[in-house]
């Protein structure tokens, strides 16, 4: 299941690796605040592994789209939640802060994302109103 969630870079946290059976490991959680004007929400996502160099190219203020997941486990019955961010990019339209070489690999690709999302703008109650109130069965 793959959640997104769009919002400003507040914080980002001191990265943290270590060494385990598997080999080196590393991790950095970052901060993003929600863009609700009446009620902005923190969130706290984590980065792994290569997912962590990715995040040092992005300054705090910058407006980014993270698509993560989320899982939750139980330790001596407390339960712990993570939201492991998968991938991390800037928004359309905030790009001034972004580096160039990101920005001139991938303009084509940043494009058509936000083409197939122009749809999902529009207001939940006009797409019914659109439509027939004829029932599907």
């Amino acid at each position: 299941m793959a959640l997104e969630l769009v919002g400003k870079l507040i914080k980002v946290l001191p990265e943290v690796s270590g060494q385990s059976q598997k080999g080196p490991w590393s991790k950095q959680e970052f901060v993003l605040e929600t863009l609700d004007a009446s009620y902005p929400k923190k969130v706290c996502l984590t980065a792994w592994g290569d997912k962590v160099a990715d995040l040092k190219q992005f300054a705090t203020g910058d407006t980014l789209k993270a698509t993560f997941s989320a899982e939750s486990r139980e330790y001596n019955d407390r339960w712990y939640t993570e939201l492991r961010a998968f991938r991390i990019e800037i928004t359309e339209g905030e790009g001034s802060s972004a580096p160039a070489p990101r920005s001139a690999s991938a303009p084509a690709q940043q494009a058509r994302p936000a083409q197939q999302n122009q749809p999902a703008a529009m207001s939940f109650n006009s797409a019914f109103e659109e439509e027939s109130n004829d029932l599907p069965f």
